[in-house]
């Protein structure tokens, strides 16, 4: 072994029914590695509940009846992750469970009768091969720039490390800006980390959506109001505006105020004061307008449905966010987040993920952006019994949508007979053709596109047709 992993004692289970392997696995693994060995996959997932190992050497038939049992739990397995050394041992020589074996990334695989002697070899080229990956890996997170996350945003793509910029430039300044992206990305996490990092981040920060209240409250809310100044107003009010004095004012889809409220909005830009509904003089306010929108401003503006004027007030600074499709390689991050998260919050062990359902939820296009996948993995974490998330555990929508969950259906794991398969689809288009044509097996060639000696045979050899 090298000099940087040599003084390195790895940790190694095996697990196996077998008594004849205990001594041989002692007398060749336990004076290198912490050994332990384990006879059920109960206590494996005891012991991992404790302490991921290093390596973990797994008898294939010893979990379950069958040996596509040993494959499922070498997917369990691999699911604590890729630095994880895995190696399946097995008294079959069946080429197919070792196929499967290597389609669930196993390091290694051993039949029966095992080499020890070898398997110790074997493991310490893979042991020392992946500290060294670790090591690398670690030593060039440590020299990267780009943060994995940002205040409260997570992401580490190149649309949101431009996001990180825009915010950093922006926060030390006064100017508006306006955070446009569509619904679901995360506009007011912008504003709250833009906020944090500038000079107003102990002064109030006041946030209103737009889009949740009705115009005829909305413009108190804004505004404020005096006593008096309607039927309800008991006592004087100060709306939303005047309560971000010396602080920060998020307007949230602010594409929804109507025309009446947007020309009140611009007076109280333009001046920086306010007056509130039923009130004589204006109020100078010292706020920094934060404006968020998921509409097509632009387009607004050409339909008359957004004026111009107010367009160009608050139109300053603009920072864009992406939609999470358009975010690669951000998905696993946010999943590793969400599944922390919300396992700590529901004070239960974190799950896992199938590397088959990674796949699937960052192919998805993700209508809904972060929030949509946030809320489904604080759904899976709830309903989930299991340490591991499995594709059947994911909604109708991603598996009907998912290119590999159709792979998955169409080829099992366990592979399929092609000549069988074949004639199942053959016999079926015969039959549907020969239905179609009122049994007439010259009409079904012809719907089919063969000759009538190919579609004679084809009725011959699966009998099917009249003769």
């Amino acid at each position: 072994m090298s000099p940087q992993t040599e003084s390195k004692r790895f940790s190694v289970i095996i697990v196996t029914t077998d008594d004849r392997v205990r001594p041989e696995a002692e007398t060749y693994l336990a004076g290198e590695h912490d050994l332990v060995v384990l006879r059920t996959w109960d206590e494996i997932r005891a012991s991992i509940d404790k302490r991921v190992p290093d390596a973990i050497l797994l008898d294939l038939d010893t979990v379950g009846e069958r040996s596509q049992d040993g494959i499922s739990a070498l997917v369990e397995l691999r699911t604590l992750g890729p630095d994880l050394v895995l190696v399946g041992l097995t008294r079959s020589n069946n080429r197919n469970l070792r196929l499967q074996a290597i389609a669930a990334k196993v390091d290694e695989y051993f039949v029966a009768p095992v080499n020890f002697d070898e398997v110790r070899g074997v493991l310490n080229r893979i042991l020392e091969k992946r500290a060294l990956e670790i090591e690398c890996r670690q030593r060039r997170r440590s020299k990267q720039t780009e943060p994995e996350s940002f205040c409260e945003l997570i992401g580490n793509s190149e649309p949101m490390r431009l996001v990180y910029d825009a915010i950093k430039r922006v926060s030390q300044s006064t100017s508006t800006v306006l955070i446009r992206g569509e619904s679901g990305t995360g506009k007011e996490l912008v504003a709250r980390a833009i906020v944090v990092l500038g000079p107003r981040a102990q002064k109030p920060f006041i946030s209103i959506n737009c889009a949740a209240l009705p115009e005829q409250l909305i413009e108190t809310e804004l505004f404020g109001h005096e006593k008096g100044a309607f039927t309800d107003a008991r006592s004087a009010r100060a709306g939303h505006i005047e309560l971000a004095h010396t602080g920060t004012l998020l307007l949230d889809e602010i594409a929804t105020l109507g025309l009446a409220l947007q020309a009140k909005l611009l007076r109280v830009l333009e001046d920086r004061a306010v007056t509130r509904i039923g009130g004589q003089n204006a109020k100078k306010i010292d706020f920094r307008l934060i404006a968020a929108t998921n509409e097509n401003l632009e387009e607004l503006v050409r339909s008359g449905r957004f004026r111009e004027d107010l367009y160009y007030r608050i139109n300053v600074v603009p920072i864009d966010l992406p939609a999470l499709r358009d975010r690669p390689g951000d998905v696993p991050l946010l999943l590793n987040h969400f599944l922390r998260s919300y396992c700590l919050s529901n004070k239960v062990p974190l799950k896992g993920l199938e590397p088959e359902v990674i796949r699937i939820l960052e192919e998805d296009n993700w209508p809904g952006n972060v929030r949509e996948l946030e809320n489904l993995v604080q759904r899976l974490v709830l309903m989930v019994d299991g340490p591991v998330i499995k594709v059947q555990h994911l909604p109708q929508r991603l598996l009907y949508n998912s290119a590999v969950s159709q792979e998955s259906l169409l080829i099992p794991e366990a592979g399929v007979n092609f000549d069988e398969e074949i004639a199942k689809i053959e016999v079926a288009y015969l039959t549907a053709a020969l239905r179609r044509c009122g049994g007439s097996k010259i009409g079904a060639a012809r719907l089919l596109g063969v000759d009538k000696q190919k579609m004679h045979y084809l009725c011959r050899k699966y009998g099917v047709g009249r003769d």
